[in-house]
């Protein structure tokens, strides 16, 4: 895969007007030197958060190409099936589970948003199988209201409520708070998204605390790349802690490989591989 070149050495009068422009544009631009080699140090091009939105949408294409073997991650909404890795029904565009509570708090909201619509009969059973992989009350129809649901706009924008409230927002806040780009971002994300960030060892919280038993963040004066590989280490041993994650392509065929390539800021064009399958982000 052949990154795309760096401007390098810009005159101080644009390094001064990229400074200025990220103080008054937001968060999506951190104004980081950057080198040739995707290293700090030399003046350079501004560096992009993950939560700009051409850089988000692609942290959804790579997600999607692990989740659902595709890069049509809108294509996800009214995805559901029981995978049989004890989480009960996994659906929509970032896998809300039955067994682990994100799908209820989804269906909760889009309650709160749409009152009477085809998934509020559902609610009991979700509160009830929570934590199981049970169906019960469930069966036999809620696959199919689910999918009706998945053409609602409302139900659509609830999913991706939740997803950056659970998941995006915070691994994205955690990555600039430990002075990762958006690789590192969406090395979080994708954590968050498979593990979550609850209590147990596997946990994104717990996968970042092993690693800082290898490395530290740039934050805390660490190398960006060797932080990643300890996080990424990290990721795999928790992956193979349970059977039904202990495929770890999306890690090595996929973000090792952006990190192979210095690829810091998730520059298209992107090439990987997940489970086998090869994707492309142009």
């Amino acid at each position: 895969m052949q990154i795309p070149g760096r401007l390098v050495r810009l005159a101080a009068a644009t390094s001064v007007s990229l400074a200025l422009l990220a103080t008054t544009t937001g968060a999506a631009l951190a104004v980081t030197p950057m080198a040739a080699d995707g290293a700090s140090g030399e003046i350079g091009v501004a560096a992009v958060n993950l939560d700009d939105p051409r850089k988000k949408d692609i942290a959804m294409q790579i997600v999607s190409s692990a989740e659902n073997s595709s890069l049509d991650w809108k294509g996800q909404f009214g995805y559901i099936e029981d995978i049989k890795d004890g989480r009960g029904y996994t659906a929509g565009i970032i896998g809300f589970c039955s067994g682990t509570g994100d799908m209820l708090d989804l269906v909760e909201l889009y309650k709160t948003r749409k009152p009477g619509n085809v998934l509020e009969k559902y609610l009991p059973a979700l509160r009830k199988v929570n934590g199981t992989s049970s169906h019960a009350g469930l069966d036999p129809n809620f696959t199919k209201d689910w999918q009706t649901a998945a053409k609602d706009s409302v139900f659509k924008a609830a999913q991706e409520s939740e997803r950056d409230r659970v998941y995006f927002n915070p691994a994205v806040s955690q990555g600039k708070k430990d002075g990762v780009r958006a690789l590192g971002q969406f090395a979080y994300y994708d954590a968050i998204v498979v593990h979550g960030d609850g209590g147990d060892k596997t946990s994104f919280g717990n996968i970042r605390k092993r690693a800082l038993g290898k490395a530290k963040p740039p934050a805390q004066g660490g190398d960006e790349t060797a932080w990643l590989n300890a996080f990424l280490d990290a990721r795999v041993w928790a992956m193979k802690q349970e059977a039904a994650h202990d495929d770890v392509t999306r890690i090595d065929t996929a973000q090792r490989v952006f990190l192979k390539n210095k690829n810091f800021d998730l520059n298209t064009p992107l090439k990987w591989k997940v489970y086998g399958d090869s994707f492309e982000i142009k």
